[in-house]
């Protein structure tokens, strides 16, 4: 049983995570989550348990107990959602990149930069998108759109 622990203190370790589970049976892993720009922890994290009426003894006796000074709460951890691949994301962004939701763009010094096609199309190098355009010069290069949308020009 994988368990979700949050509200953990900022200043928990994986070892001190795992010392407070294993008075409920075996942990096969402990994890506090940290950041990756700073390496501070994110305030939450994983417990492994192999067996399931231990992680869910474990899961209503922890929950509500204070660890390192704080209320931890603690639930069944969802699976990972799988999430898009880079890229532009609702609009944003200066490059298409493969999955995000629209595939970005931007304009410069009056000339428009289209991004990828977005998720239908991916972008960039894969089977469609990274065209440009300059308006004040009348040229379009590249680009098509591999869903056959209107490039709003």
């Amino acid at each position: 049983m994988n368990l979700y622990v949050s509200n953990l203190s900022y200043t928990l370790t994986d070892a001190e995570l795992r010392a407070a589970f294993e008075p409920f049976g075996i942990v096969t892993s402990a994890r506090v989550i940290q950041d990756r720009e700073t390496g501070r922890s994110r305030g939450f994290g994983f417990v492994e348990m192999p067996d399931e009426d231990q992680g869910a003894e474990a899961m209503v006796k922890m929950n509500g107990q204070e660890l390192g000074g704080r209320p931890v709460k603690v639930v069944v951890a969802r699976p990972k959602e799988e999430r898009p691949a880079g890229g532009g994301g609702f609009g944003g962004g200066r490059t298409g990149g493969a999955g995000g939701n629209s595939g970005g763009g931007y304009s410069d010094a009056g000339r428009d930069f289209a991004g990828g096609g977005g998720r239908r199309g991916g972008g960039g190098r894969r089977d469609s998108g990274g065209g440009r355009r300059d308006k004040d010069r009348g040229w379009d290069r590249g680009g098509r759109r591999s869903d056959g949308g209107d490039d709003g020009w």
